[in-house]
């Protein structure tokens, strides 16, 4: 074994195979090889994390980088930062929130002149359904698109409306001609109903577990009736779990997702007027938190993703009822997800399953999501052990809002590499485009 730009050892490295104690060794940003810990290997640069765990990068297919049109709240230079220095080495964007959003090729192209040089991390697109642009779905496709998402309820900004059910199954049938994806946010708008006051509690109220059973059960029907392929985003009540392993079971081609705060926060301990927890589909109970890791570890919930969506201060008023809903997390994913996971007793190896592999497979990404030969070199080495309390002035985001402030959290990322290269403050991410 000689040759080598870069060997990381780690006695936990959490390969395909679970953890264990092993040397990888990276050629021209690829893993060229993975061998015993001790292997004699020449390289350029040999780095020993001893105790430290070595894992894949992450990869979160759930981010609202806002970039261009609303950068000032989020943009791809702190977006992409704030990935790093959380273990994250790939995001997948999410069309909306961004002005235009990605419902045509001439607004994925504006996005992609925005973006071009800012990136820390390597970027992939998701491209926008809404009403009348059944046109352009192909040619996103073609252009490089991962899938597409729509909403089944109001999106909150009027440029990206909502699909009927008519509709939705239309893109469905136009997306089956090519195996497209399609990613929803899934709330049936027949059940929600404007908050009755200013408390969490009402909130809640407002968008029950219900409404996303609804609409879940609408979108498994629509996958059967069309063979297209369908993923529900964010699942934040467990009630969805039930018609999902049963459409799963039958065969219908649909995944589903949920979220670290899904996972690790409650209802019960939001304080009245923390509107930095606020986001749709809500926050819910305790118990209904358990039951979100029993379908995790169940495998009837496949991902694990951020849904980073940011917004400036301003707009997180005290009130539940009037304040922007969206938990910014993006750098806090992997501690927040390991606290928790952890202490159900669950590995390092199921998380990487969680955060990395099982993301990667669902959206089409070659090339990322473990440690073996041929892919990507994206390593994070890991403190499993350290406990920190989280600053949210510290944090890369560029509005310092998040739930988890002054939360402890288990483990922190000490380095990322990105295809062998570390994250040191200097862009190098690319775009990932037709990688379906």
């Amino acid at each position: 074994m000689s040759g080598y730009d870069l060997v990381v050892r780690s006695r936990r490295t959490v390969t395909p195979d679970g953890e264990r104690a092993a040397s990888v060794a990276v050629r021209d940003g690829r893993i060229a090889a993975v061998g015993a810990y001790g292997d004699a290997i020449e390289a350029a640069e040999d780095i020993d994390l001893r105790d430290l765990a070595l894992l894949p990068g992450l990869v979160d297919t759930h981010v609202h980088v806002n970039e261009p049109g609303r950068t000032h709240w989020e943009g791809f230079a702190s977006a992409t930062r704030a990935a790093a220095a959380g273990g994250v080495t790939t995001i997948v964007d999410m069309p909306l929130n961004s002005l235009p959003p990605t419902v045509t090729v001439d607004a994925l192209d504006a996005k992609l002149r925005a973006a071009d040089g800012q990136c820390h991390v390597d970027v992939g697109f998701w491209g926008g359904a809404i009403p009348g642009n059944v046109k352009d779905l192909r040619p996103l496709h073609d252009r490089g698109v991962h899938g597409f998402k729509c909403f089944l309820s109001p999106s909150g900004v009027e440029e990206f409306p909502p699909l009927s059910p008519s509709e939705v199954r239309q893109a469905l049938t136009e997306l089956a001609g090519f195996d497209g994806l399609m990613v929803v946010h899934a709330e049936d708008p027949a059940l929600l109903a404007e908050p009755a006051g200013p408390t969490y509690r009402e909130f809640v109220d407002s968008r029950p577990g219900a409404a996303e059973r609804s609409a879940v059960e609408q979108v498994i029907r629509l996958g059967r009736e069309t063979g297209a392929r369908v993923h529900i985003l964010h699942v934040s009540s467990a009630d969805c779990l039930e018609p999902l392993a049963a459409a799963q079971a039958e065969g219908v081609r649909i995944t589903a997702e949920t979220c670290p705060h899904y996972l690790t926060l409650a209802a019960e301990q939001v304080p009245e007027g923390e509107t930095a927890y606020k986001c749709c589909p809500p926050i819910r109970s305790a118990a209904n938190r358990d039951r979100l890791w029993d379908g995790l570890a169940g495998g009837v919930l496949s991902c694990v993703v951020s849904d980073h969506s940011p917004a400036p201060a301003d707009l997180k008023v005290p009130s539940f009822a009037a304040a922007w809903g969206g938990i910014a997390s993006l750098q806090l994913g992997l501690p927040a997800v390991w606290t928790e996971a952890s202490r159900r007793g669950h590995g390092l190896a199921d998380v990487v399953r969680w955060m990395s592999t099982q993301p990667a497979a669902m959206a089409h990404i070659s090339g990322k999501g473990g440690i073996k030969v041929g892919n990507d070199a994206d390593l994070v080495a890991f403190d499993a052990t350290a406990v920190n309390p989280v600053d949210a002035a510290r944090l890369h985001h560029k509005n310092p809002v998040t739930p988890y402030h002054g939360h402890l959290l288990k483990g922190a990322v000490l380095t990322t590499w990105l295809r062998g290269r570390p994250t040191d403050g200097v862009p190098h991410g690319a775009f990932l485009l037709g990688e379906q």
